[in-house]
């Protein structure tokens, strides 16, 4: 599969674009097995079920139909078994989604918090020219539409401009609704990062003999790794 790569040119960054909303203080821990429990425990039942609903594999935005190039990683011989899976989508949250994706999700849920429409255009266009093939930023754009109209239906405000929006990204509207339902911060992180992982590994399962057994196993170890990944992406500087 061959990729074409462009440069996109991008606005300059509005100031103050990852200041923290007081909403947010509750959030500010690290996010790892040991000290996330604060911040569980003041996530009201509504937020939790909406964020549940969010990372839902069940969500009508087909994010399980996009391999986000596992297909290729699978037909050159980069993931032929269990171990290699799971050493693909370890190293693809630490070194992509813990450096890029969880970050500016971060940077857009506080856009939104403080209805700072210029921080989140400039966070999702930043995200959309980050992605390194026109298939990998036509995938983006598609489930955040979809997601978008699923907001739009669902009454949330903001959600049906960004319909006939070219930059839209799935983060761009999982941030969207994050802030309107107001799930705190490390929660989003924690679920975006974890409803990644879940797409993967079953995109994973239709390319390979990966079975059920072995897909929960890949889930579960790459599970493991997403509070430190998270961990680490909120203290990712601009």
């Amino acid at each position: 599969m061959t990729h074409r790569f462009e440069l996109v040119r991008l606005p300059a960054p509005p100031p103050d674009v990852s200041a923290p909303a007081p909403s947010d203080a509750l959030a500010s821990s690290a996010v790892d097995a040991g000290e996330h429990t604060e911040e569980l425990a003041v996530l009201a039942a509504p937020a939790l079920l909406r964020l549940l609903q969010l990372t839902s594999p069940a969500l009508p935005i087909g994010g399980f139909a996009f391999s986000q190039g596992l297909e290729s990683a699978h037909e050159l011989g980069f993931i032929p078994d269990e171990a290699s899976a799971r050493a693909w989508l370890e190293g693809t949250l630490a070194e992509g989604m813990a450096r890029l994706d969880l970050p500016v999700l971060k940077r857009l849920r506080a856009a939104f918090l403080r209805g700072d429409e210029a921080a989140a255009a400039y966070w999702t266009s930043y995200l959309l020219a980050s992605r390194e093939s026109e298939e990998r930023r036509l995938e983006d754009q598609q489930v955040g539409r979809a997601l978008s109209r699923l907001l739009s239906d669902q009454g949330v405000p903001g959600a049906e401009a960004w319909l006939r929006n070219e930059t839209v990204t799935h983060a761009c509207q999982f941030a969207l609704a994050a802030a309107h339902f107001q799930v705190p911060e490390g929660a989003t992180l924690l679920g975006f990062a974890f409803s990644w992982a879940e797409n993967q590994v079953g995109a994973l399962s239709r390319l390979m003999p990966l079975g059920q057994l072995a897909s929960q196993r890949v889930l579960a170890a790459v599970g493991h790794a997403v509070p430190s990944a998270v961990r680490f992406a909120r203290e990712v500087p601009d």
